[in-house]
């Protein structure tokens, strides 16, 4: 089901966080993100905590991934890639540098690639 534009305004309006208001506006604005704005304006129980060995498990060498949620550390990741993520913790940074990846939160995605090109979701 597809929420309305109104809809995501409503709920964003609960938000506390004005990083992630300010994220949930731009991907609205852009129609290539609205999924983006769909799961960030609902509860944080729809929104994904990956670990990078299902990251690694899902990708090709080369791609950008967006993980609409939190990147974990749990595994190891093999192939350079691209992690787009709303957070993602210490460790999981640490080891996504330390293997050549380059990570983004969305807003900054959002901003770089507003059509989406390239850019693989990944859900729970």
């Amino acid at each position: 089901m597809v929420k309305s534009k109104t809809k995501i305004e409503k709920q964003t309006k609960r938000k506390t966080s004005p990083g992630l208001v300010e994220t949930i506006i731009s991907a609205k604005k852009c129609r290539a993100w609205s999924r983006v704005a769909e799961v960030l304006s609902g509860p944080r129980k729809n929104r994904a905590e990956l670990n990078l060995g299902d990251i690694d498990e899902k990708t090709k060498q080369g791609e950008i991934v967006l993980v609409i949620g939190k990147v974990l550390s749990q595994g190891e990741i093999t192939k350079k890639i691209k992690v787009v993520a709303t957070s993602f913790s210490e460790k999981a940074k640490e080891k996504l540098l330390k293997a050549g990846c380059e990570i983004s939160n969305i807003s900054d995605e959002i901003k770089k690639n507003p059509e989406a090109k390239g850019v693989k979701i990944l859900n729970k």
